[in-house]
């Protein structure tokens, strides 16, 4: 498949030698990455990361040192280009469960977000207003959050995390209990919405490999590294890191139908016994 041309420019996150143990067992050790903005020529290009890996391995406590939400024991998490060390707040999380404040609707969920953020007056208004734009929800506002669909939940969560911050977004599992129309409809929306600012970064952590595939221009497996005699060595970090783009899966409608995509599927797949 095609690889689109495209350059590397500055780092707007960076994990430095992070290490984090649960009573003196560790859960990641020495962990160094890197995303560097990416630019298109002709047009807007955010980021998308993946990260994969087995159940247990650690990828929720490296969601969390990336969200700021735990400090980690050795090392630091830098974001921005100005490369600032990551605080509670700077980077938006969507969970699992998209939490809502069930009791107001989605235009005041958007509003307290904004003013946990130290928006106010007009222009905690205006935001709001761009982000139910933007996000296909301006017919919804007034709706509250049982009224809407698992789909429409998942995009009030997204805004009111881009309320809060404008460039970074975590998501945890976003594709888990989504039948196949759904997921299709969640990895459009994180495409697309890449697509609308230069330093736009996603890290979407997940256990679905081919999902991870689909919507990524990047793949991070995290695993633990072996000794000599073959066994598992405490700690997990960043076994393996593929460049979608350049084996010219980034970017594509219908990648998933291609040789290329699944071959490369099968050969992270491969890679699950040996972590």
């Amino acid at each position: 498949m095609t690889s689109y041309s495209y350059e590397l420019r500055e780092t707007l996150l960076k994990l430095e030698n992070v290490s984090v143990a649960y009573d003196g067992v560790p859960v990641l050790r020495d962990v160094n990455l890197e995303i560097r903005d990416i630019v298109r020529p002709g047009m807007k290009q955010g980021q998308v990361v993946a990260l994969v890996g087995p159940s247990g391995m650690g990828k929720t406590t490296m969601f969390r040192v990336l969200a700021g939400l735990m400090k980690p024991d050795t090392g630091r998490v830098l974001v921005t280009p100005q490369q600032i060390p990551v605080e509670r707040g700077m980077v938006g999380v969507v969970a699992q469960n998209y939490p809502l404040f069930a009791h107001r609707s989605v235009r005041g969920n958007l509003m307290v977000a904004g003013k946990q953020a130290g928006l106010s007056g007009s222009a905690l208004s205006q935001k709001a207003d761009t982000m139910l734009e933007r996000f296909g929800l301006a017919e919804q506002a007034a709706k509250y959050p049982a009224q809407l669909s698992g789909g429409q939940r998942q995009r009030v969560a997204i805004a009111q995390q881009f309320m809060c911050s404008e460039y970074f977004l975590l998501m945890d599992e976003p594709f888990s209990g989504l039948d196949l129309l759904a997921q299709e409809g969640v990895i459009k929306f994180i495409e697309e919405m890449a697509q609308t600012d230069e330093l736009k970064t996603f890290v979407v952590v997940t256990h679905d490999v081919s999902a991870a595939l689909e919507v990524a221009d990047t793949l991070w497996v995290l695993g633990r590294d072996r000794d000599a005699n073959g066994n598992p060595i405490p700690g997990a970090r960043v076994q393996a890191t593929f460049n979608l783009i350049e084996r010219g899966l980034a970017w594509h409608e219908g990648v998933s139908t291609t040789p290329e995509y699944l071959e490369l599927r099968r050969e992270v797949r491969a890679l699950f016994p040996r972590l």
